[in-house]
């Protein structure tokens, strides 16, 4: 996979190649990245790359023409590596939200170029003209479209095939299954009084597996039950959650 990155700060982009899991994806030859300052597109002797909004207002605006020549430079570069048609992505806050789904979607194109805005944002124009996909972390406002970027690189970068140490890890990241993950536990066995459960010591694999289902139902109801009403669940599920709802309840009333 190869990512090029359209940024004002490139060298922020060496966090993405240089730390845990996507440090080792990266030293594998796993994925490739590239950065493309638009300054070095301009032709004003203070590298401009940004201007006064037309009509008024506060801010500037990122001009189009050292934006369309960055990213005609990163379509050069990924076409010199057999990527003919890789998608262009603006990180926005206007954009479409970032989700596990749209992620596992994305981490089947070969290529991907990043639009990172600075400022009030990027001419719409560059927008119109060039941009396949709008994306959004969050609804909150950051200084500009880089942090967001790294998250979505490292988010795809879990998926590739040996990124991970275990393929069955991506397979038990919340939200893979619709469902958030199940708590997890380690050494020591008993900490302060604080002990873990019980059943993750029985040895029945088939035990400890519902257990971790119903966890995880569980988990989801009370943190994101909206992700219950997109997920049609199975008679097991139903029934896991059922009784965990049922002895919350009990709880309570004791």
């Amino acid at each position: 996979m190869i990512f090029s990155i359209i940024s004002i700060f490139p060298e922020m982009f060496a966090l993405n190649s240089q730390y845990g899991i996507v440090a080792r994806a990266f030293s594998n030859n796993l994925f490739q990245l590239d950065t493309i300052n638009p300054r070095d597109f301009t032709t004003d002797n203070y590298r401009r790359i940004d201007d006064k909004t037309f009509g008024g207002g506060p801010g500037m605006v990122m001009k189009i023409e050292p934006l369309e020549l960055a990213l005609n430079k990163a379509k050069d570069n990924q076409a010199q590596r057999g990527i003919v048609n890789p998608k262009v992505v603006y990180m926005s806050p206007q954009g479409k939200p970032v989700s596990q789904e749209l992620i596992n979607q994305l981490a089947r194109d070969a290529g991907i170029i990043f639009v990172c805005g600075r400022y009030e944002g990027v001419d719409e124009r560059f927008i119109e003209r060039n941009v396949d996909l709008e994306l959004s972390v969050g609804d909150f406002v950051v200084s500009g479209g880089e942090l967001p970027a790294m998250l979505v690189i490292d988010a795809l970068v879990r998926q590739l095939p040996g990124a991970l140490n275990s393929e069955e890890s991506v397979a038990c990241d919340s939200f893979m299954n619709g469902l958030l993950d199940c708590p997890h536990y380690t050494v020591p066995r008993d900490y302060h009084g604080a002990k873990v459960p019980e059943v993750l010591f029985s040895g029945n694999h088939e035990q400890i597996k519902q257990w971790r289902l119903a966890q995880s139902l569980w988990r989801t109801y009370q943190r994101r039950p909206e992700l219950l009403q997109k997920r049609e669940l199975t008679k097991e599920e139903s029934r896991l959650l059922s009784e965990y709802k049922s002895r919350n309840k009990i709880r309570k009333e004791k």
